[in-house]
């Protein structure tokens, strides 16, 4: 991508004219809500092979005897033998899928994006490696400092529950 063009004046930022996509990347993210550190890792594409490298990476960033739940979208990579045979394998690790077009349920999608805010939005890469090497530091760097995910409720007499009313739109 080109440089950010500087602030002037009267003048927002902005980007040259002329740009160079260098190609893309894939993205796994898992977020321990507990700890409020991410597990990351870039790929080529979404293959259920690679998703199955990321749970192993997720495996092995956790406690032994702890069970693993991950949330996940119907992404068709995510629902292969292939995966259904590592779950078989792995006990321990539950995948829970959100529902068609409700991935904003899912916590890592607001990581997800911070990290388009923070770097990618604006960012300069000039080829894959470098960007799959500046997400690596991010996620490095935002981990020195990981938020877990707070769970708050002003007023508990709106919590949603198995007996709240129905709403509309």
């Amino acid at each position: 991508m080109d440089p950010v063009l500087p602030l002037s004046p009267g003048r927002a930022e902005r980007h040259g004219f002329e740009y160079y996509r260098h190609g893309t990347l894939s993205l796994y993210a898992a977020l321990n809500t507990r700890t409020g550190e991410i597990v990351g890792q870039t790929v080529p594409r979404h293959t259920s092979q690679a998703f199955i490298e990321f749970l192993t990476d997720v495996l092995a960033s956790q406690p032994r005897r702890k069970e693993i739940h991950v949330i996940v979208d119907n992404l068709s990579a995510h629902k292969t033998k292939a995966v259904d045979a590592f779950l078989a394998e792995h006990p321990r690790m539950k995948l829970h899928f959100t529902p068609t077009y409700s991935s904003w349920l899912n916590q890592v999608e607001l990581w997800f994006n911070k990290i388009e805010r923070d770097l990618l939005a604006r960012g300069i890469f000039t080829s894959l490696p470098d960007l799959a090497r500046k997400i690596r530091r991010y996620i490095r760097k935002y981990n020195e400092h990981p938020q877990p995910i707070r769970w708050v409720y002003n007023d508990p007499t709106r919590r949603i529950t198995i007996d709240s009313a129905v709403t509309s739109h």
